[in-house]
């Protein structure tokens, strides 16, 4: 009787984010537009970096592949949190749901790894400026590129394995928009506990490794600051670390608050919210705050306008 019971799920149900079917209808014209919104926004950036010759600097390669994963990112689970909220059919595959958490965990690591690389690019630029140019040669950065997507993989790898080995017998409804640790290892008839110590470990040594380089290059680079005599110089130097400060606030904030907890503090709902901020929110932000705190880029941007508006000329 017990082995008749303990079948292995086929098939889970993403609840969502509400059951109300007119709150349904206006959170999907929220999500669309948002959607929407994000690839527009990291297109364009990576259209301006890719067109203009005096975007062709480490700095705006980091951040055009900033773009794309950002991209790459929201694409994982916006797409069928949308579907779900026009359709009354909310399942996912068993296949399905593995293959959604393993592209969120790769791009939301290759996210933080990015994030600590520009962090590095900062510090060569600031504290090394004559040799900047060897620091982040094209060689080095498409090498940071590589070991950034290979840490993702490695994450989604590893983690996703330790979910997906565990038993799924009871329950099959996901109290959330997507496949997230957190909320399938809830549905598991297993014991956890191995999966949540592998989680903490792989995800920790992630965060913690890459927020320590990011904390790091900052402590150099206020320290080369300080050491700049008039203000305005201090001011103007510290800028260019303005814009990437905000993203990684706003990212690991809520990243940490997340995968860093143990299960017992998880709150279903609570998780739901604090997932949109990092998920959603997040790749929505970047674009803006990169393009409202930089001259360079709204120059890019300027130019192009400028360059259609003489052509429609």
């Amino acid at each position: 009787m017990e082995r008749k019971n303990q079948t292995t799920l086929k098939e889970f149900i993403l609840l969502g984010l509400s059951d109300d079917p007119k709150l349904q209808s206006l959170l999907f014209a929220i999500g669309l537009l948002i959607y929407v919104l994000t690839l527009t926004g990291n297109l364009t950036i990576i259209t301006l970096i890719q067109t203009d010759q005096h975007l062709h600097t480490p700095m705006y390669f980091l951040l055009s592949n900033l773009s794309f994963t950002e991209i790459c990112y929201i694409t994982t689970t916006m797409p069928k949190m949308l579907w779900d909220l026009l359709s009354v059919d909310k399942t996912i595959s068993f296949t399905g749901c593995v293959l959604q958490m393993y592209f969120f965990l790769t791009t939301a690591a290759t996210e933080t790894a990015l994030l600590s690389v520009m962090a590095y690019d900062r510090y060569a630029a600031i504290c090394h400026p004559l040799r900047y140019t060897l620091y982040m040669s094209q060689s080095v950065c498409k090498w940071l590129l590589t070991a950034s997507w290979t840490i993702g993989h490695l994450n989604a790898i590893i983690n996703t394995a330790f979910v997906f080995s565990l038993r799924f017998c009871g329950s099959n409804k996901i109290v959330h928009f997507f496949c997230d640790i957190p909320p399938v290892l809830h549905l598991s008839c297993s014991d956890t506990s191995l999966a949540e110590l592998m989680t903490f470990i792989i995800s920790g040594s992630i965060m913690i490794t890459t927020v320590s380089l990011i904390v790091l290059s900052y402590i150099l680079i206020v320290s080369a600051v300080l050491k700049i005599h008039s203000a305005q110089g201090r001011i103007k130097t510290f800028s260019t670390c303005a814009s990437h400060l905000t993203v990684v606030s706003i990212f690991y904030s809520t990243a940490i608050f997340t995968y860093m907890r143990p299960s017992s503090w998880h709150s279903m709902e609570q998780d739901r919210l604090i997932s949109l901020l990092y998920t959603i929110i997040t790749p929505l932000l970047n674009p803006l705050i990169y393009s409202f705190k930089n001259k360079e880029i709204q120059a890019a941007f300027l130019n192009v306008l400028g360059k259609k508006g003489h052509c429609a000329l």
